[in-house]
C-alpha cells in the first residue's frame, strides 16, 4: 500500500517512490514465478490528475522456475513497466466503469499488488525455458539431452509389427545365419 495523501488532488502534482519490499505472496504462473519473500525493486512515480493518481515505473524481481522442456530448475529476472491509473472516490472514472476496469484508491492509498500480480502474469512465459536451445529430455528414456552422449536415440519397432520382428530374430544382439550363407557353403 502506498499513501498518496501527501500528494494531494491537485493535477500535476508529483511525487518519486524508490523502495525494495518483499514479495508478499507467490506472484506468477505454475513453472515460473516470483518466491513469497523476494525482493520486488519499485522506482516509481505518482502523478495526480483530475481523475486519480497516475502511476509509471518500472518493478523489477528475481524469479525461480522449472524448464518447461528439461524440468530442470532455473533463475531469471522479470522486468516490467507499469501504467495504471487509480480512481478517486467518487470521480467520474469511478461512476461510469465497472469495477473490475480501473483500479481505486482506497482511504487515501492504493494497493499495488493486484496490479504487480496482473503485469507479472502477463509478462512470464508460459511454457518457459532454461535456455533458448534447451533440447529437453529423450521421449523413451527421460535423460536430459543436454547430457546425453552425441548421437544418443534408441532403436525402436512398432508394437504392431513386434511379434514379426520376434519370429525372424530382428532386434536381437546374436547375429543369426543368414540363409544366403548356408547357400553358398553347399556350392
Amino acid at each position: 500500500m502506498l499513501d498518496v495523501i501527501s500528494l494531494g488532488r491537485r493535477p500535476g502534482s508529483m511525487r518519486t517512490v524508490s523502495r525494495v519490499v518483499p514479495s508478499p505472496s507467490r506472484i506468477g504462473l505454475d513453472l515460473v514465478a516470483i518466491e513469497q519473500g523476494t525482493d520486488v525493486e519499485l522506482d516509481l512515480r505518482l502523478e495526480a490528475v483530475s481523475e486519480g493518481v497516475l502511476v509509471t515505473g518500472t518493478v523489477r524481481a528475481e524469479t525461480v522456475g522449472e524448464c518447461s522442456r528439461c524440468l530442470e530448475p532455473f533463475t531469471g529476472s522479470v522486468d516490467l513497466y507499469l501504467t495504471e491509473l487509480f480512481a478517486y472516490p467518487n470521480s467520474v472514472t469511478e461512476q461510469t466503469t465497472e469495477e473490475d476496469e480501473v483500479y481505486r484508491m482506497v482511504d487515501d492509498e492504493i494497493d499495488l499488488e493486484p496490479v504487480i500480480v496482473d503485469a507479472v502474469g502477463l509478462e512470464l512465459p508460459l511454457r518457459p525455458l532454461c535456455s533458448d536451445d534447451c533440447a529437453g529430455l529423450c521421449p523413451e528414456c527421460g535423460i536430459r539431452l543436454a547430457i546425453a552422449e552425441s548421437g544418443h536415440g534408441h532403436e525402436i519397432i512398432d508394437p504392431r509389427w513386434a511379434g514379426l520382428a520376434a519370429a525372424i530374430g530382428a532386434g536381437s544382439e546374436e547375429p543369426s545365419s543368414a540363409p544366403d550363407s548356408k547357400n553358398n557353403e553347399e556350392k
